[in-house]
């Protein structure tokens, strides 16, 4: 079967090149949805797993979802600190952080509504154990003081938290005398501070977590056994990296099924309008179907070029829409985490694979709006076409 050349379809859509950027646009909006959807919910997942170590084991009570309702009392952070398989640093001290995790209402600088902040009780093993978190300005909390050091998205978005100013929480005042970076990661959403300090601040008698690196990846299923096999110790030993990943499960899951919803609400309205331009388009060239089958080609190259009009002129709105996207990798947003009701600072992110599932999702809307008026071009009768002319 012969086939309509291309550079003709390619020229129908340039004679007409206001209704096609018209349509284009709106499917380029409804294109610019739906990436950025995909693009929030990988950065809040990419955001959260990257927080873990992959050497790093982290300790919940059996049965805590997340760290704020989570306790280890101090005689089970000590059997824990003794097993076997915990790495030591050069010092010979084990690699352990025994670290309370609590909530703490703070005001935004933005308009002064309160929003939760994760504050974090740690140490100096607890900075060795996280690599990527690294001071940009002012020092280290000095152990045993009322200092404490903030991520930069919280020194950016909260008041009180810049460097050198004052909080005021657990009824003492706490002096920020660092900022840190955690390489875009969930850190950069808290606040630390000594953890012995945060314990009698808060009064508490047990630790929310520990976290503590293997001597090698292998070890981990004798630290799992030796866990399970002791009854004093109720808690769950997983991979830092998987626990994390599944914080991120629940806010990406629900973004994305709310986002695709929709941009699929939307999409119908956008494939409406490339079905309304291609019936257009099949109304004004009447006599160029009849002419096209005349010269031997058959229904089916007919129903081709139309169909190939609609998946181009949904592609020229797909390419557009997500180059718009693509420009919201430089906003830094912020929402609540479902999992610990504290603010995740993250940033959109845009992969190969959001692309590839873009251009699918616009090339699905042209098909689904061009095929009906393509069908109903290639049905024409040759006859019933020429005498239109």
């Amino acid at each position: 079967m012969k086939a309509i050349p291309f550079s003709y379809v390619a020229r129908n859509l340039w004679v007409r090149r206001v209704t096609t950027l018209l349509t284009a646009g709106g499917m380029a909006l409804v294109v610019f949805v739906f990436a950025v959807v995909l693009m929030m919910s990988e950065g809040i997942r990419a955001t959260l797993v990257a927080t873990g170590q992959p050497d790093n084991v982290l300790i919940l009570r059996k049965g805590a979802g997340a760290e704020i309702n989570s306790g280890i009392s101090r005689d089970q952070a000590a059997i824990i600190e003794s097993l076997p398989g915990i790495a030591t640093n050069g010092e010979g001290r084990p690699l352990v952080s025994k670290e309370p995790v609590v909530l703490n209402n703070l005001p935004k600088r933005s308009n002064g509504k309160p929003s939760n902040v994760t504050l974090r009780g740690t140490s100096q093993l607890g900075m060795e154990l996280r690599p990527q978190v690294q001071l940009i300005q002012g020092r280290m909390f000095r152990p045993g003081t009322s200092e404490i050091i903030a991520g930069h998205a919280i020194a950016k978005g909260f008041r009180g938290t810049g460097l050198g100013e004052t909080l005021h929480f657990a009824q003492r005042d706490w002096i920020v005398v660092g900022i840190f970076d955690s390489g875009k990661t969930g850190f950069d959403s808290e606040i630390w501070g000594d953890s012995e300090q945060m314990m009698a601040a808060f009064r508490r008698n047990s630790y929310s977590t520990m976290v503590f690196r293997l001597t090698d990846q292998s070890a981990l299923a004798g630290v799992k056994a030796a866990i399970d096999n002791d009854p004093r110790l109720q808690v769950d030993a997983k991979p830092e990296i998987q626990f994390y990943s599944e914080q991120s499960e629940a806010l990406a899951t629900f973004i994305r099924i709310l986002g695709l919803s929709l941009s699929i609400i939307f999409s119908i309205g956008a494939v409406v309008g490339a079905m309304i331009t291609m019936f257009a388009a099949v109304a004004q060239r009447v006599g160029e179907i009849g002419t096209l089958r005349a010269l031997g080609f058959r229904r089916g190259a007919v129903l081709g070029a139309f169909l190939l009009e609609s998946l181009l002129l949904s592609l020229v709105g797909g390419m557009i829409g997500l180059f718009a996207a693509s420009w919201m990798q430089a906003v830094d947003i912020s929402t609540t985490n479902f999992q610990t009701f504290s603010e995740l600072a993250f940033q959109f992110k845009l992969t190969p694979g959001i692309i590839v599932q873009t251009l699918v999702f616009s090339l699905f809307m042209g098909f689904i709006g061009g095929f009906i008026p393509a069908w109903r071009a290639a049905r024409m009768k040759i006859v019933d076409c020429l005498r239109a002319v």
